[in-house]
Formats: C-alpha cells, sequence, structure tokens
C-alpha cells in the first residue's frame, strides 16, 4: 500500500523509537506554548499568527525527521549522500572538499550534522532562538542544494524551496509567534 502523507506523519509521530517520546513531548511543549502565548497576547489570536505557528511546527517536524536516519552510530544513509554530494555537486572543488575532508571522517562529522539538526528542529518546534535556528537551518539547506544538485533522482527545486522558507523564517522569526520567542520578547529577554 502506498502510504500517504497524512498516514506516513502518523506514522512516524508512533514509530517505536527512543526518540519518539522525546518529539512526543517537544510537539506537546509546541502546542503548550502556542496555547501560552495566545492567552497571554490577544494581537497574536487570529488566523495569520496560527498559520505562521504551523508552518513553524511543521518545517521542525521535517527537520526532526531528518535527523531519525542518521542517529549515531549508523552512518549508512549519511555517507551514501555525500558520496551523491562528491559526485554530483554544483561546484566541483565542494565535491572535493566533502569526498576528500567529510566523507574519509564521517564518523566525525555524522554526529556534528545529527546534532545540528535536532538543534535546527528543537528551535523551530518550539519557537526558541528561531532566528539562529532558521539560520543554521539555511545553511544546511544550502549544503545539500549545492551538494546534491545534479544527483540522480533529485530535484535541485525541493532544496532550494526549504532555502527560501528559511530565508523568510531568518527575515521574519516565527518564533515570534505564538511561541518561545514571544513569551522572551515580551520580558525582553530577545531583541
Amino acid at each position: 500500500m502506498r502510504p500517504n502523507p497524512l498516514a506516513d506523519a502518523l506514522a512516524f509521530m508512533v514509530k517505536p523509537s527512543a526518540f519518539t517520546p522525546v518529539f512526543d513531548a517537544l510537539l506537546v511543549a509546541a502546542i503548550f506554548l502556542a496555547v501560552l502565548v495566545w492567552r497571554r497576547q490577544p494581537a497574536q489570536r487570529d488566523a495569520r499568527h496560527a498559520g505562521i505557528w504551523l508552518m513553524r511546527v511543521l518545517t521542525g517536524c521535517m527537520w526532526w525527521q531528518q535527523t531519525t536516519w542518521k542517529i549515531p552510530p549508523n552512518y549508512d544513509g549519511l555517507t551514501y549522500f555525500l558520496k551523491q554530494m562528491t559526485a554530483h555537486a554544483a561546484i566541483p572543488l565542494y565535491g572535493d572538499f566533502v569526498g576528500a575532508i567529510v566523507l574519509p571522517n564521517v564518523r566525525l562529522f555524522g554526529p556534528l550534522v545529527w546534532g545540528i539538526e535536532i538543534v535546527v528542529a528543537v528551535s523551530l518546534l518550539l519557537g526558541l532562538w528561531s532566528r539562529a535556528g532558521a539560520l543554521i537551518g539555511l545553511l544546511m539547506m544550502l549544503n545539500l542544494w549545492l551538494g546534491l544538485y545534479s544527483a540522480d533522482g533529485e530535484w535541485p527545486w525541493t532544496y532550494f524551496m526549504i532555502v527560501i522558507v528559511q530565508v523568510l523564517f531568518v527575515i521574519d522569526p516565527p518564533g515570534r509567534v505564538l511561541g518561545a520567542d514571544a513569551l522572551l520578547r515580551r520580558h525582553r529577554l530577545l531583541g
């Protein structure tokens, strides 16, 4: 049976894993924060704010899901994509760098990639320091866009569309909408 997006998302959310309870707790926290801000800040009680919240949380879910196939010490999937980047990078020098430095040291770079993606996911899910999280996500997506630009079966515009979302989140931090950044900003802890 072919999965549909709703069934696929539900399966991901309940898939037995050591990290499923962490993801579920983050989702509950995202909802809790949204309700808290909704109650405390009447200006955020409209469809626009709810829509931005939903886009932020869904983007955070996408980042979290991408971490699930990179959990240390399994780097088979990451190694495959690093090899693709070596062979298909838009800028040959970048492909050479990935092939000569990153790929042979995947045991060092693997946990780094995984950790960075966890940070981006948590930042966007909770709306916590969301401009910084979006900026890091933007850099990660530029990496993929340039690295997998001409890889078979990849459509470079997919990565570029995520780059656009991340740029929008850097310009207008989505955590200020029904997220932790809205609370921090109100208490002058965030600029």
